[in-house]
């Protein structure tokens, strides 16, 4: 059984990462090669980067953003944000995408996930699918959130994998930047229709959020993006806790806490001051990939 993978998601907004609250709000974080600099040296797996500016300054800024990241990314980087042509995938991957993440797509032109996989792989498509609820069950969105498609999500995934998408990554808009935790409904109602891996995002709080959608059938990746961004070594510190759960995870960083205690809410207790004082002599070289 392959293992389940740790998925940062990088929101980038007229080159700044930001903080997405409810798909309304956007709060400035930094720039986005410094946050991939610091995943990478903190265990994730696996990076998403979506630019949400908009179509008009998406199309140039999208190669932009991967000149700026692909030094420091050492993890599979998918790139997002206003593709609509098979060119512009050809030339995203150029720039060092090893995927691409098609939203609106999917329901205005799902030929171009035939194109796509058939030119370059089904590995390297993902489908991404908004949905939030609308009483008796979920309606899905594209255009960012702004347009609903009368497409149920499960529907929604099934015309992805269709046409040749990979892999389907579900965010529940409602739960965007909550900390609640995630839509386990929603997640479970995508991963029972299509046979493709699915990927998890929105309301991630704490890793005890990621240890529950790890049992829901077919979900092969744990996403968050706010998550990340203000604590360090946060997806080391989460395989830590997801592994006491019995998570199947990689551990490729020197900073390996499997040892260590932590709180209710993931965070590290606070060692003991013998302890401390003897990791004053541990040297940790830099670590060679």
């Amino acid at each position: 059984m392959l293992k389940q993978r740790i998925v940062a998601v990088l929101l980038v907004r007229e080159g700044i990462v930001v903080q997405s609250i409810g798909f309304e709000r956007y709060l400035p974080v930094g720039k986005p090669e410094i946050a991939v600099e610091h995943l990478n040296r903190w265990g994730i797996d696996e990076i998403v980067m979506l630019d949400i500016s908009g179509q008009q300054s998406t199309a140039p800024q999208l190669e932009r953003n991967i000149a700026k990241v692909a030094p420091y990314c050492l993890v599979p980087l998918a790139v997002g944000g206003g593709i609509r042509t098979i060119d512009h995938i050809r030339d995203v991957i150029k720039s060092g995408a090893d995927r691409i993440v098609l939203n609106t797509s999917v329901f205005d032109d799902p030929k171009l996930i035939d194109q796509a996989a058939t030119r370059f792989g089904t590995q390297c498509i993902i489908a991404a699918i908004d949905a939030a609820p609308n009483g008796s069950g979920y309606d899905t969105f594209v255009d960012g959130g702004g347009r609903r498609t009368g497409l149920s999500p499960k529907d929604m995934a099934r015309r992805a994998e269709d046409h040749g998408a990979g892999e389907i990554l579900i965010q529940a808009i409602h739960r965007d930047g909550c900390k609640m935790g995630y839509d386990l409904e929603l997640i479970a109602e995508v991963a029972g229709a299509v046979s493709v891996p699915v990927i998890a995002l929105g309301g991630v709080g704490m890793p005890a959020h990621m240890a529950d959608v790890a049992r829901v059938p077919g979900v092969s990746g744990l996403a968050a993006g706010n998550f990340f961004h203000f604590t360090e070594h946060t997806a080391a510190t989460a395989k830590a806790v997801l592994q006491t759960s019995g998570v199947d995870l990689r551990h490729d960083s020197y900073a390996d806490y499997r040892n260590d205690a932590f709180d209710a809410q993931g965070r590290l207790r606070k060692k003991a001051d013998e302890a401390l004082e003897e990791l004053l002599f541990v040297h940790y070289v830099d670590e060679v990939i």
